[in-house]
């Protein structure tokens, strides 16, 4: 694994930074970066931001030096970059105008709500369970449960995507009790939309907290509509392609990075197996047709790999 830095150049917040990069692990990066005191909101995605004062420290660290267009060919083979369509729907302008594109009317009230919960996705701590899962998650459930050509989505439908917005909105890397939390910031956050003249009622509310517990376990009842939309769009990134599945198995390690090796392995080898041993990872027929083969090859060959 190499650490690599090009020189400060790109201008914001009244200096110049450079970008810091791995060749090949963003846990080793993580590690580096926490090393010499790179804050975690440093961590932009696949990179860190170090300002130009930063620079002839990193480099006597052990940073390789690269020029800029050398720097981003080196990450771009890694298969850790996170390319610029992604990137954009990340970004936190985008995921705000995501949320207000769910309401008829984006009430200043709505609008501070969708600020808290973008506020939560960019914690600094997040690597995988961060903006641009969600932006993923809400893609697939979009291939899933296509929206409407214009306005806001149905009932259903909206219930389906604010449950996919609170599902990780607390994430302390502790199973279960972190959905539980989402699912309790669920009922305080949007409780009060639920009232005479909201734009929810409390059934849709108590909806949004049993969605979120669904994807605690991810087996849905079988004739349970929503919890299969909500539960396959989460899981979706099983089935991707095998450079964005490599790329989450990164992101997951960076994530855990305070885990020791034997314990993180262990403990995401037992993670794998107990989703390669659900009666089917997908719970809806398109779910299953997209997707179901790609994540069994791809949870099966990073089970090896651990093993």
């Amino acid at each position: 694994m190499t650490v690599l830095v090009d020189p400060p150049a790109w201008p914001a917040h009244g200096t110049v930074w450079s970008h810091l990069v791995s060749d090949s692990s963003l846990h080793e990066l993580r590690t580096f970066a926490r090393a010499v005191g790179l804050p975690d909101r440093g961590l932009d995605l696949d990179h860190y931001d170090a300002p130009a004062e930063r620079y002839d420290e990193l480099v006597a660290a052990g940073a390789v030096p690269l020029d800029g267009r050398a720097l981003a060919r080196r990450l771009a083979a890694s298969g850790l970059r996170v390319p610029g369509r992604e990137r954009a729907g990340a970004k936190a302008a985008a995921l705000r105008r995501r949320w207000a594109a769910l309401w008829p009317v984006a009430s200043p009230g709505l609008l501070a709500v969708g600020d808290r919960l973008v506020e939560r996705w960019r914690e600094p701590h997040r690597v995988y369970h961060g903006p641009l899962h969600l932006a993923s998650a809400l893609d697939a459930l979009d291939l899933l449960d296509p929206p409407a050509p214009a306005g806001p989505p149905g009932r259903a439908g909206l219930v389906a995507r604010l449950a996919l917005w609170f599902h990780d909105a607390v994430h302390d890397g502790e199973a279960g009790r972190d959905e539980e939390r989402s699912a309790a910031l669920a009922g305080e956050l949007l409780g009060p939309l639920a009232g005479p003249g909201g734009p929810l009622v409390p059934e849709d509310v108590a909806e949004v907290r049993r969605l979120v517990l669904v994807t605690a376990d991810h087996a849905p009842a079988d004739d349970d509509a929503l919890g299969g939309l909500v539960s396959d769009a989460d899981l979706a990134i099983l089935g991707a392609g095998p450079a964005v599945y490599r790329r989450y198995v990164q992101q997951v390690r960076a994530e855990y990075g305070h885990v020791p090796d034997d314990a993180f392995r262990a403990g995401r080898a037992a993670v794998l197996r107990r989703l390669l041993a659900l009666p089917r990872l997908f719970a809806t027929p398109d779910g299953r047709r997209r997707w179901a083969d790609r994540a069994r090859a791809n949870l099966t060959a990073e089970l090896a790999s651990l093993d």
